[in-house]
């Protein structure tokens, strides 16, 4: 399944075609097939029923209509195409250029984001890019610092991750007993009251956390530590990095960002696989759209 949804767009492109081209060839060729037939069958009619009226035959005046309608009538595949093929266009373009949803599967990003949030990402802000092959066409803006970004996950591109930009091309990021220092200017951070997990029923520590004047909340779990060196894996460019047990320092290499989810302790991010490439961008996430399971959530815009 999870396949199949990391093939979406490839699906919906190969069904835009595939309708698309039934459509024009119904429009430009087949319906002016089944015209001339129509035409043809009807001269045939209509001289069948003069020479019967010459004889006295009185005729069923609705024949010709039912003839004419049953003769133009579109194939069952053909009509189900056409009537397919503008919807199917229709979202193909805008989950493609414009905005795509996304569900929350996990609680890597709480308290910004929760479990079953379904939000809305947009797809032009990062710059315009062909579906199906991610190549970016026109240049727009870059990601910023303290984004909410999706991107396709560096080990698995069927997969879609969420994470916050913590670090852009050439930064120097280093994570310190769970504290964030870039470019040798440590982050301010503001204590909050401790944040329930409802799943787990248990607290984690809430911090305002100010990234380049992007202020955010995040959640810390005490008595875990800042890093699971265990956890570690390989990655190009991995040798930008150095970890500790209290923590990690990473220059962020050209064209690549470095990602950490809000759940400080609950997140496989950037410190375990690594930099997100340009390429894998998918956009930025900013409204939770729906969550039926809390619906206080809905329109909620979240930076």
């Amino acid at each position: 399944m999870q396949s199949i949804l990391g093939n979406f767009a490839l699906i919906l492109f190969i069904l835009t075609i595939v309708t698309g081209v039934i459509w024009f060839l119904d429009r430009f060729y087949l319906s002016k097939q089944r015209r001339a037939k129509a035409t043809a069958a009807l001269a045939e009619f209509d001289a069948r029923n003069a020479k019967l009226s010459a004889e006295g035959i009185k005729l069923e005046a609705s024949g010709r209509a039912a003839l004419e309608a049953n003769l133009l009538r579109q194939p069952t595949w053909v009509e189900y195409s056409g009537s397919f093929f503008p919807v199917i266009a229709t979202v193909f373009f805008l989950r493609s250029f414009l905005y795509e949803p996304f569900k929350i599967p996990s609680s890597s990003m709480v308290p910004t984001l929760l479990v079953g949030d379904l939000i809305l990402v947009n797809k032009f802000t990062y710059g315009i890019r062909l579906p199906i092959i991610n190549k970016k066409v026109i240049e727009m803006n870059n990601p910023q610092r303290g984004d909410v970004m999706v991107f396709k996950y560096p080990k698995d591109m069927s997969l879609d991750y969420i994470k916050r930009v913590v670090g852009v091309p050439g930064d120097k990021i280093t994570y310190k007993n769970k504290r964030l220092t870039i470019n040798g200017e440590a982050l301010s951070y503001t204590p909050l009251p401790d944040y329930l997990n409802e799943d787990s029923l248990d607290y984690s520590q809430q911090f305002t956390e100010n990234l380049s004047n992007v202020q955010h909340t995040i959640a810390i779990r005490s008595g875990r530590p800042p890093i699971a060196l265990e956890g570690v894996m390989d990655f190009p460019n991995k040798d930008a990095c150095s970890y500790n047990p209290e923590g990690f320092t990473c220059t962020v290499p050209a064209g690549n960002y470095f990602m950490m989810g809000d759940n400080r302790d609950n997140s496989e991010d950037s410190r375990y696989w690594g930099f997100v490439p340009d390429q894998n961008i998918v956009g930025k996430a900013f409204l939770v759209w729906m969550n039926l399971g809390n619906f206080k959530r809905i329109g909620t815009f979240f930076k």
